[in-house]
């Protein structure tokens, strides 16, 4: 089933006040992980809301990825965290949590 300890949960959470850019950076960002990571070490979910989807009227989106968090996996998630924040997004913020306490 791959559940910690035997492996890693990391969600990248994305809020924003656009639905537009939303969908369209974490749509980016799925199919960019998607591509370079190696899909028999790490399963990679759609981005799809959160479980509560909206807080102070900021939209709430998430990719989860179950595998072990190694260190290419590590320099992966930072080189595209690094080419969305050059994007200068003005509404978005993306945050990644590795074996989160809660999923909501």
């Amino acid at each position: 089933m791959k559940y910690p300890p035997f492996c890693d949960i990391i969600v990248v959470n994305f809020n924003s006040l656009s639905e537009q850019e939303i969908k369209k950076t974490s749509q980016w960002m799925y199919e960019k992980l998607k591509a370079s990571l190696n899909e028999e070490q790490f399963k990679i979910f759609r981005p799809m809301p959160a479980p509560i989807d909206k807080i102070q009227n900021r939209l709430r989106y998430r990719i989860i990825i179950k595998g072990n968090m190694t260190e290419e996996a590590n320099q992966t998630l930072n080189q595209y965290l690094k080419e969305i924040y050059s994007k200068n997004l003005k509404t978005t913020r993306i945050t990644i949590d590795v074996n989160p306490n809660s999923m909501m």
